[in-house]
């Protein structure tokens, strides 16, 4: 930690002197230019080494410091923990606000908050700037050849075990939802170190499989399981569809709802899929600060390095704008209360 606050507090200046830096509403591109040149940039990512956020976030910091102006170097640094939580609490308590430190969290650190009251103390997503997203994410549950539920349909019936991360991450959340509101028979063993951990277990055979899983994130770090076809995937996750999961039969789970008031809890539950992968900057960054590294973000995507390396990586890219990503934060904060409620208590297992 001490290393991390080095490397972020580097050649970092107060907001007041950034008040005299760049006076007025909009700073040039100069002044953004100057404020960027040989400083080194904090990218925080709320993931463990090795899973999908984190491959993703380390792809973008190759290819994003050539889009930002004055071209700083961009560090990775891990903070997992709290599915998120504790990358989005420092992002938005302690974090510099001056351009120089943003971060690759969980979309599950933007929902958490609105359902928690006591992580709604500590972060208020709907005030973060978005940079972006770097996919529109579908995730999956997915299950062993020889678990006991081979579709999602047989999981109404059997039991099975799955595995999951801790409170606030998706593979458990996902999980005690379905259970609620579909009336589902998933079993949760929690504790897991990540998606790795999970995959681990699987194979072990301590249990069958898990839900809430990033399609992106499974393709590329379990591309040898489909092709042995050692799992089933047994449901789509998300508003829309994949086109590549549709093609392989996988039912949505829109399927499986029987009413309007179920339907809201999980549309909610999924407008995270939306801003699947978030690159988010603290409160309180100066305007022309924000739109200089939105710009850099949709240039990074398109960037034909970038896209390359996803492709090498198997990593899709169906981004969406950090204005985008904003008015769609703002949406779902605007929830009724009583569907807020519901999802809570689901989430909560009673």
């Amino acid at each position: 930690m001490a290393m991390m606050k080095g490397i972020l507090a580097s050649g970092m200046i107060s907001a007041a002197a950034l008040a005299v830096v760049l006076p007025g509403a909009a700073a040039a591109q100069g002044d953004i230019e100057r404020f960027y040149k040989g400083r080194t940039v904090g990218l925080i990512i709320g993931a463990a080494p090795g899973g999908g956020h984190d491959t993703y976030a380390r792809a973008i910091a190759r290819h994003m410091p050539r889009h930002i102006p004055g071209t700083p170097t961009l560090v990775p640094r891990n903070m997992p923990g709290a599915g998120s939580g504790r990358a989005a609490d420092f992002l938005f308590n302690q974090a510099p606000r001056d351009g120089s430190t943003f971060g690759a969290i969980f979309p599950g650190a933007i929902m958490t908050p609105l359902v928690d009251p006591g992580r709604r103390k500590r972060t208020e997503p709907e005030k973060f700037n978005y940079l972006g997203t770097a996919n529109k994410e579908v995730r999956v549950c997915l299950g062993w050849t020889t678990a006991p539920v081979r579709t999602f349909a047989e999981a109404f019936k059997a039991e099975m075990l799955l595995g999951a991360t801790a409170d606030g991450g998706s593979t458990q959340d996902y999980a005690l939802v379905f259970n609620d509101v579909l009336k589902t028979r998933f079993k949760l063993i929690r504790g897991y170190q990540g998606s790795n951990g999970i995959m681990l277990a699987i194979e072990r055979g301590e249990v069958h499989g898990l839900c809430g899983y990033a399609w992106t994130s499974f393709k590329s770090q379990k591309a040898d399981w489909l092709a042995a076809k050692k799992v089933n995937v047994l449901v789509q996750l998300a508003i829309g569809t994949d086109p590549e999961l549709d093609r392989m039969g996988v039912p949505p789970i829109w399927g499986f709802v029987k009413n309007a008031d179920d339907r809201a809890v999980l549309e909610l539950l999924l407008a995270q899929q939306v801003f699947g992968r978030p690159y988010v900057a603290p409160p309180g960054v100066p305007a022309p600060f924000v739109k200089a590294l939105r710009a850099a973000f949709a240039a990074t995507m398109t960037d034909k390095g970038y896209t390359a390396d996803a492709m090498k990586l198997n990593l899709e890219v169906e981004w969406g704008s950090g204005e985008e990503v904003q008015q769609l934060v703002e949406k779902v904060f605007a929830t009724p209360p009583a569907t807020v409620t519901r999802l809570v208590k689901a989430m909560e297992g009673r």
